[in-house]
C-alpha cells in the first residue's frame, strides 16, 4: 500500500516531461502536453516518485504524506 499521496498541479505544469522520463508508470502527458497519472502508479516505487517530482523545473507535482502533510515542494 502506497503510503504518499500525489498530484499534479495542471496550472503549473509546462507538460517538460521530465517526470515521463523519470517515473513512465506513473506519469504521461496528456493531449494538452500535461501530465497526469497513471492507474498504474504502483508499479514505481515511492522514491521514483519522489526523484520525478524534485525533476519537474515547476514543482507541479505535489507530495502529500498519509497525514495530508506536504513533504515536497517544501
Amino acid at each position: 500500500m502506497r503510503n504518499l499521496k500525489f498530484h499534479v498541479d495542471r496550472d503549473l505544469c509546462i507538460g517538460a516531461a521530465t517526470c515521463v522520463a523519470i517515473a513512465p508508470q506513473t506519469f504521461v502527458l496528456d493531449s494538452e502536453a500535461k501530465a497526469i497519472i497513471l492507474a498504474t502508479t504502483d508499479q514505481d516505487v515511492d522514491s521514483v516518485i519522489i526523484d520525478a517530482a524534485k525533476g519537474c523545473p515547476v514543482a507541479a507535482i505535489i507530495i502529500e504524506d498519509e497525514k495530508g502533510q506536504k513533504i515536497f515542494p517544501t
